[in-house]
C-alpha cells in the first residue's frame, strides 16, 4: 500500500450564510456541494458561487452525466440540474447513517458512516448489489476511471483511500493534515479531488499523487 501526505492545493470558502459542506460532486464544469437547504454550484476556476437549487441536502451528492443525486435524511433524490426539479426519489428503505455518494458503472455507491462500508445500489430499485467493507468511518465516496476512493474520519483525522471494490483492501492512502476533515469527495479526472470540509464551510482541492496514477495505468 502506498501511503502519502495529502497536498491541499486550493481552498474555497467559507461562504456567507453557510454553516457546513456535506456532499460534493463535479459535472465537468461546476462543483456542486450540499449546504443544508440547497445544492450549490461553484465555478472551480474563479471560486465564485453560481447557481443554487432549492433541495434539502445533508449528505452525499453524485452526478451521472445527466442528473444529480442528493442524499437527505437517508433518502436519495434524483434532480434535473437544469430546472432543479426532483425527478424521482429512490425507492429504498431509509439509509440510516448514509454519508458520501458517487455514480459509476450504472450504479450508485453510497457510504455508510458508522457501519464502515460502501453499498452499491441499483438506481432504479434501490436494491443493494454489493458492499465494500472498511475499517474506518466512511464519509465521501468517489468512483472514477474504474477506481473506488473514499474519505474517512477517525479520531479527528481524515484520509482519502483507494480501495479494491471487491476485497476492500486499501491500495492507496492520502493522509490529511491534522484538523482538516473530509466530508464529501469527488475526483475531477485530472489528478485532483474536490473535498467537502464539513463544519469548516470550505471546499478544498487535494492533489492526487503521481504514484497513484502510475499504479492505476500499470494495473
Amino acid at each position: 500500500m502506498n501511503r502519502t501526505e495529502a497536498e491541499v492545493e486550493r481552498e474555497y470558502g467559507p461562504f456567507a450564510g453557510q454553516a457546513s459542506v456535506a456532499g460534493v460532486t463535479f459535472d465537468g464544469e461546476r462543483v456542486w456541494f450540499a449546504r443544508g437547504d440547497k445544492l450549490q454550484a461553484l465555478d472551480p476556476e474563479s471560486g465564485a458561487l453560481t447557481r443554487a437549487l432549492e433541495v434539502p441536502c445533508d449528505a452525499g451528492t453524485a452526478f451521472d452525466g445527466h442528473y444529480l443525486y442528493q442524499l437527505h435524511q437517508g433518502r436519495i433524490r434524483k434532480i434535473d440540474p437544469g430546472t432543479g426539479r426532483v425527478v424521482s426519489t429512490l425507492p429504498t428503505p431509509e439509509l440510516l447513517g448514509a454519508s458520501g455518494m458517487a455514480w459509476a458503472e450504472g450504479s450508485l455507491w453510497v457510504g455508510q458512516f458508522a457501519d464502515r462500508k460502501i453499498l452499491e445500489l441499483d438506481p432504479q430499485t434501490g436494491k443493494v448489489l454489493s458492499e465494500v467493507v472498511s475499517d474506518r468511518f466512511v464519509t465521501g465516496v468517489s468512483f472514477r476511471e474504474g477506481e473506488l476512493w473514499h474519505a474517512t474520519q477517525e479520531n479527528e483525522r481524515s484520509e482519502i483511500r483507494r480501495v479494491d471494490r471487491r476485497s476492500g483492501e486499501v491500495l492507496e492512502q492520502l493522509e490529511l493534515p491534522a484538523g482538516i476533515l473530509v466530508s464529501g469527495l469527488e475526483a475531477d479526472g485530472q489528478g485532483h479531488f474536490f473535498c467537502g470540509g464539513g463544519k469548516s464551510g470550505k471546499v478544498r482541492v487535494v492533489k492526487r499523487p503521481a504514484t497513484a496514477r502510475r499504479t492505476s495505468r500499470g494495473a
